[in-house]
Parts: C-alpha cells; sequence; structure tokens
C-alpha cells in the first residue's frame, strides 16, 4: 500500500482549510508541541519523536517556510536551533484545546497525561473554551458561523 495523497487545501477560501494546510499532517503537530515544550534542535526533535530525518527535515523546513518556525545558528553549538515565531505561538491554544478533547474523551485510566499549568503560580489552567465579546463562556450550540467580508460576494 503506497503513500497516502492528500488534497491541497491551498485554492479553498477558508481559515480552516488554510490552516490545515499548513499543520494538518500528525507529525507537524508533534513537532509544534516539542517546540511549545522548549525542544529547539533537530537531533532532539527526531530523538523524542522517533520520526525519519527526511520527514522531519521536509516537516522543519515547511515550518520555517510558513513563518511558524524561525531557523537560527546556536549560540551554543554548530547546529541551527529552531524557535517558534509569534505565529508559532499562537497556536498554542489549538493543541491546548485538542490535548483536552483528548484528556477528556480518550482518557488513560489511570488519569491524567499532562496537566497543563500557569507558569507563575503552578495552578492548573482552566479548560479552553469559547467565549462571547464580554467574556460568558458559550457551549457548543451557542457558537455558528457567519460570512465574513472575503465571503460576503459569495467568494
Amino acid at each position: 500500500m503506497g503513500a497516502m495523497k492528500y488534497k491541497c487545501f491551498a485554492d479553498m477560501n477558508c481559515s480552516l482549510a488554510k490552516t490545515l494546510d499548513i499543520v494538518g499532517e500528525r507529525w507537524t503537530l508533534l513537532i509544534l508541541r516539542d517546540a511549545f515544550f522548549g525542544v529547539k534542535r533537530f537531533v532532539h526533535f527526531e530523538r523524542n519523536l522517533g520520526i525519519a530525518k527526511n520527514i522531519l527535515t521536509a516537516r522543519l523546513n515547511r515550518l520555517v517556510e510558513e513563518g511558524l518556525l524561525e531557523k537560527r545558528a546556536s549560540a551554543e553549538t554548530a547546529h541551527p536551533e529552531y524557535l517558534l515565531t509569534d505565529a508559532g505561538w499562537d497556536l498554542q491554544p489549538v493543541l491546548l484545546a485538542l490535548a483536552q478533547w483528548g484528556e477528556k474523551h480518550r482518557p488513560d485510566p489511570r488519569g491524567a497525561r499532562m496537566v497543563f499549568v500557569d507558569r507563575r503560580d503552578g495552578e492548573p489552567i482552566a479548560p479552553l473554551l469559547p467565549r462571547d465579546h464580554n467574556g460568558r463562556q458559550l457551549g457548543p450550540q451557542d457558537v455558528r458561523g457567519v460570512p465574513g467580508p472575503a465571503l460576503a460576494d459569495g467568494g
């Protein structure tokens, strides 16, 4: 059985499709997860993930190309480092929400796999939930999408 081919979403005028075109591959999300945890070097990504060098190289290059990671010379070693950009950091809530979903709907019987805490006081963070413009928590049935200016003309 050959490699699965995925449809490219680049031509879709949809913010979710545009995002998935960049981060929708599972290794990419795991690379970002490790970057959020402080991994910076190729060899550490490779060791943590057990990923083939060619796949890791391609994924890291794409994340750099898309502006989610910056490749920089290391102050400590001859090997470059991969650092999250502002755009990369902006994906942190997405990964937190996915992890929270996994804990709720695919739990480990022994308890939480990872507890995310506030760095200042060590207390667990609240679940990520949609809120209205006044900060009121919204449930799934309270949210709907409406066309914005980019789709107002039917595009």
